[in-house]
């Protein structure tokens, strides 16, 4: 059974930084492709950032790109999203997810985490 579990969401004033962390079971992230998701209120879940199997092609949002980076930690099969710069616009629900690199880029992965809380004051 797959399980992905974010952590590190929190409130953060604008212009500071986050890391989210997304532990895999089930699966190891050095065999699928991972991608970060949001969710603000009112809104569809849209694509953040996603990074392929191999490591080393990484994709991201328009609006985040610069501010935010995926990484991964494979010894601890976890993987990272350092988030630079915050704006009150980032604020959302963030999830993590897991599958092959094509639906993942597509906001379609396998496999979602639970999501965690990310809220940015100006």
């Amino acid at each position: 059974q797959v399980q992905l579990l974010e952590s590190g969401g929190g409130l953060v004033q604008a212009g500071n930084s986050l890391r989210l962390s997304c532990a895999g079971a089930g699966v190891t992230f050095d065999s699928v492709a991972v991608g970060w998701f949001r969710q603000a209120p009112g809104k569809e879940r849209g694509f953040v950032a996603a990074m392929h199997w191999g490591g080393a092609s990484t994709n991201y949002a328009a609006s985040v790109k610069g501010r935010f980076t995926i990484s991964r930690d494979i010894a601890s099969n976890t993987v990272y999203l350092q988030m630079n710069n915050m704006k009150p616009e980032d604020t959302a629900v963030y999830y993590c997810g897991a599958g092959p690199w094509s639906s993942v880029v597509l906001s379609k992965p396998t496999y979602w985490g639970q999501g965690t809380q990310v809220t940015v004051s100006a």
